[in-house]
């Protein structure tokens, strides 16, 4: 006697169809984000800006931002993913019940509402607050190297850029000449639907490219300009030139935001990512994106925006030794933060770090390499690697976000926010669960 299977009728109609919240089971996340959007979050800067009853109607600003978030959580970025995925998977149907926005639709709304959409990081964190997931007894700062929008081959360095700026510009003025000739001469033979005088398609990328590298030199000599003035060198000689930018200053075509950075995997165009993360859920309480590849300058603005984001200051910070500075100690100090700051590397299996900085004496950073060589391996700088390390590696091993889509620092910034939302939100879920 034959062994009997379950039915498999794949042509077999529904008398009654599902409802979308039996596409995936109750707890799952799909769930959560997207009753989280409808019911607790003030999408009103989103929504105000809906307010012409021409047109196609378009689809709900609350479904896209509610997609949008649940897409950041699953670990899918591009809008062309993301179209794919509400076609194609029931968590993504059961956020938008069944609604299929496209690419174009999908990219054009992050775009308009991004910095809105950033926003929503410190509601968010109010609601992580709220349920108990924000201590503040113990923050730890660091900050990743991710890859920017842009080849590192498309930068180029100032030196570069005088060389050749003056070779395109001889070539072009040449190719000018003989273009001008040559419409001169075979003027009559083009015929009356042109002029004679159009350029060749390879004088105007020559001339593109040539603009390109006299707008990107320019922005060099301004930052020359604006870093000399921030130095108090804002006079230059009496008939003389501007401060002009050092010859290895580089800037990307692609994304002149970016910068060139060493990262693990050696020198990337890339941005430093930073965050400031709650020892006791990791919860990342404050963050933000800059162009320095140094961890340094950072610090005082993620201390700042720890209290501005929760109302209230953490009682202790630890990082690594990139943020040691005479400066950030002032900062912790002056903000009754208890600090515990590296002062150099350290190796693995030693308490004590090497290649530490000497600070002058009596300075906060040689009372800092004294408070940690005293605590040894009790140290609270332990709990840094324990804390905002293992929320890096989870963003860029488990949900794959190893480089930026968007461009530009603003816009960079914005998709920042919304990976640490996607971070916070899986805490949250948890707790609430």
């Amino acid at each position: 006697m034959g062994k009997t299977f379950r039915a498999w009728e794949p042509e077999q109609r529904w008398l009654l169809p599902p409802a979308v919240e039996q596409f995936v089971p109750p707890g799952h996340l799909a769930h959560f984000v997207r009753e989280l959007v409808r019911e607790e979050l003030d999408l009103s800067a989103i929504l105000a800006v809906y307010d012409d009853d021409r047109g196609q109607p378009p689809y709900h600003p609350v479904m896209m931002t509610a997609l949008l978030l649940y897409a950041y959580c699953q670990g899918v970025y591009a809008s062309r993913r993301i179209a794919q995925a509400c076609e194609q998977r029931l968590d993504f149907m059961a956020v938008t019940a069944l609604a299929q926005p496209d690419f174009r639709t999908i990219s054009d709304f992050r775009k308009r509402h991004l910095a809105a959409l950033s926003g929503l990081f410190t509601q968010v964190l109010q609601l992580c607050a709220q349920a108990g997931l924000v201590k503040l007894g113990h923050v730890a700062l660091d900050g990743t190297k991710i890859k920017a929008n842009a080849s590192k081959h498309k930068a180029m360095s100032y030196g570069r850029m005088q060389q050749a700026e003056a070779a395109l510009a001889a070539e072009v003025a040449g190719w000018l000449e003989r273009a001008a000739a040559a419409d001169a001469a075979d003027e009559a033979a083009l015929g009356v639907d042109r002029r004679g005088d159009e350029l060749p398609a390879w004088v105007r990328e020559k001339q593109q490219r040539l603009a390109k590298i006299r707008a990107a030199k320019a922005a060099l000599e301004a930052e020359a300009v604006q870093a000399a003035a921030a130095h108090g060198d804002d006079r230059p000689p009496p008939d003389g030139p501007p401060p002009a930018p050092p010859d290895k200053a580089q800037r990307n075509f692609t994304d002149p935001d970016s910068r060139i950075m060493k990262g693990p995997d050696g020198f990337v165009q890339a941005y430093n990512a930073q965050a400031a993360v709650d020892a006791e859920s990791q919860v990342i309480v404050a963050q933000l994106v800059t162009a320095q590849a140094t961890d340094a300058p950072p610090f005082e603005p993620l201390v700042a925006q720890i209290q501005t984001n929760t109302g209230r200051q953490a009682t202790e910070v630890s990082a690594d030794a990139g943020y040691c500075s005479e400066q950030n100690l002032q900062v912790a100090q002056r903000r009754h933060i208890r600090a515990y700051i590296a002062t150099g590397r350290q190796r693995h299996g030693h308490a004590s770090a090497t290649n530490a900085r000497a600070g002058r004496p009596g300075g906060l950073v040689a009372a800092m390499r004294q408070r940690l060589r005293r605590g040894g391996w009790r140290s609270r700088y332990r709990l840094r690697k324990g804390t905002v390390e293992p929320v890096f590696g989870i963003m860029k091993q488990v949900r794959g976000f190893r480089q930026f889509f968007l461009r530009g620092a603003t816009k960079v910034a914005g998709e920042w926010s919304l990976v640490t939302m996607a971070h916070n939100l899986h805490k949250l879920a948890a707790a609430c669960a």
